[in-house]
């Protein structure tokens, strides 16, 4: 399996917490469409002996673009690339691009699979995090969209200052009415050097509290999984048959290659990662160059990945695994590590498979980083 991700790296306004490459100058958009479906050539090779089963436009706010400038995309992976007879096609939305136009423009599109960035069903939390649309927005344009497509994922962010727990309970049954087959949720963090840091920094708004988005957490998890909702990966939760292909093959640490300005790309033996900057990026790309650095990756670093993705999802860390494509002693230093997490019932052993039991789930990150190897190369 192969994936394509697209990064579109324009937006309307730049929303308080995000530290994602951007901008909000749209003077440049065709010129990096023109880019991004010229990038596409170019690597077509990378793809030689693979299929594509998975493309992912990104950003970002991919809505901002015009269909005809979304479908040109589509068709140069079309004309240059093998796809699979029904790959998983997601455009990343936001809810004020989204009008009734737009969808019924979208539906004669490949695009089968929106993801739309709700973030929160509340005026006050919009405000604060300087989204762009509003709660109206936001509802009007899922019931618009699942008039046309059946599936439709949405983003909710937890843990926002003054979010208390009646409001995030609320959040989650205004997505449960709205009978969405999937949704990602994040707890929110604060990145340096964005509007948010310097917010809590002058005291203008309060700091975000880890136990607070703890019990956000536990009331996501228990909420959505009564509803039918299987978390499969920590931040993703899906009813069965809508687990995104794209999330599960990152997860999984499937090859795909990332097209467009700070957009990453692995082939399991090299990451890669494009330079963030939109006009380095259109003049590399304009003289047929790839501005692309690469890194090549070691025993340790695949090692790391694995127990990284691996605790965060229900297919959990194999032992197996570890011995077959690591060595022994990885797999030795892993369960040796894991000990603590084992008595603390934060992880289980489903025979050779280490995973996070429902306490654990929200320390998986910084139970993995207590599994990695940093000694053997």
């Amino acid at each position: 399996m192969s994936g394509i991700y697209i990064h579109i790296p324009f937006c309307k306004q730049a929303c308080h917490y995000c530290d994602f490459h951007f901008s909000t100058s749209m003077g440049k958009k065709d010129a990096m469409v023109t880019a991004l479906c010229k990038e596409l050539e170019l690597r077509k090779q990378e793809f030689r002996n693979g299929r594509v089963e998975t493309v992912y436009l990104g950003g970002g706010t991919p809505s901002v673009l015009h269909v005809g400038e979304i479908q040109s995309i589509i068709d140069t992976i079309y004309r240059h690339y093998e796809v699979t007879e029904y790959p998983e096609i997601t455009l990343e939305a936001n809810p004020d691009d989204l009008s009734a136009e737009k969808i019924k423009e979208l539906v004669d599109t490949r695009i089968n699979r929106l993801s739309i960035g709700v973030q929160s069903f509340f005026e006050e939390d919009l405000k604060l995090m300087n989204r762009a649309h509003n709660a109206q927005e936001a509802e009007a344009c899922i019931k618009e969209a699942s008039r046309y497509y059946d599936n439709i994922s949405i983003d909710l962010i937890y843990g926002i200052p003054n979010m208390t727990n009646d409001r995030w309970k609320r959040n989650l049954e205004k997505a449960l009415s709205l009978n969405v087959p999937h949704i990602s949720s994040y707890a929110l963090t604060v990145e340096p050097k964005t509007a948010l840091a310097h917010f809590i920094e002058k005291g203008i708004v309060p700091g975000v509290d880890d136990a607070v988005a703890h019990e956000h957490f536990t009331i996501l998890s228990d909420t959505l999984e009564a509803a039918g909702f299987e978390s499969y990966e920590i931040s993703n939760f899906g009813k069965p048959g809508y687990f995104s292909k794209n999330n599960t093959a990152y997860w999984q640490q499937k090859k795909y290659i990332g097209i467009g300005p700070s957009a990453h790309s692995y082939d399991g033996e090299r990451r890669g990662w494009n330079v963030n900057n939109n006009p380095t990026y259109l003049k590399a790309i304009e003289k047929g160059q790839l501005p692309m650095e690469t890194e090549l990756l070691s025993t340790t670093d695949k090692y790391n990945e694995y127990v990284m993705t691996g605790l965060r999802t229900i297919w959990g860390v194999s032992m197996d695994k570890i011995k077959r494509d690591f060595g022994k002693n990885y797999a030795a230093y892993a369960l040796s590590q894991a000990a603590k997490y084992l008595e603390d019932h934060l992880l289980y052993l489903d025979g050779d498979t280490l995973l996070a039991t429902k306490k654990g789930r929200f320390l998986a990150d910084g139970i993995a980083s207590d599994l990695f190897m940093i000694k053997l190369g």
